[in-house]
């Protein structure tokens, strides 16, 4: 089963993809889709201007090559990824639990030492793939944080389900959330 709609001006065809018995998502997956990749970031960018934001920040991984593309198209020197587990190049990590509707249980986002003082008294703008429980965004919301740094807003290429009702997140498109057999979710 899969899902047709329309991202940045580009059609994609998303797998339906089970969570539980009784809910579906449709998955986004920009990994190895360069054309959609640059299309998302650009027009992620045209939500938020670079002078509201010092740096931008997403969580591993489906985000990478999302917030990449728009550091690069953006002319940005640096971003940051709040990784999944501490790594031995992370001086002093500093961390905060999340919850995700596609990661099974709480994980942890990381934070080198390092990258945390360079957030310390910046604008972060945090960029997400999909939002849709809003675990992930709240994770990176506790890490900016306790990093020192104020968020000052939030961008994401799809929200899912009630997420699109949120006023607080900036998207590119809604996305609903499905029945077992493929029907959307009403």
């Amino acid at each position: 089963m899969t899902y047709e709609m329309t991202i940045a001006g580009l059609k994609r065809k998303l797998p339906i993809c089970p969570v539980t018995d009784t809910l579906y998502i449709a998955g986004f997956i920009c990994f190895g889709d360069q054309e959609i990749t640059v299309a998302c970031a650009r027009e992620l960018l045209k939500l938020v201007p670079a002078e509201d934001y010092d740096y931008m920040l997403t969580a591993e991984a489906k985000s990478i090559p999302i917030i990449h593309e728009m550091a690069r198209q953006s002319g940005a020197q640096k971003y940051f990824i709040a990784r999944k587990g501490p790594k031995a190049y992370m001086p002093d990590p500093i961390f905060v639990e999340d919850e995700s509707i596609t990661t099974a249980g709480k994980q942890r986002l990381y934070l080198g030492r390092d990258d945390a003082d360079l957030i310390r008294g910046k604008r972060i703008l945090l960029v997400d793939d999909v939002i849709s429980t809003g675990g992930s965004l709240k994770a990176m919301e506790g890490l900016v944080a306790l990093a020192g740094g104020t968020v000052t807003g939030k961008v994401a290429v799809l929200a899912e389900g009630d997420a699109a009702k949120r006023t607080d997140i900036q998207f590119l498109a809604p996305l609903p959330l499905f029945n077992p057999d493929g029907s959307v979710m009403g």
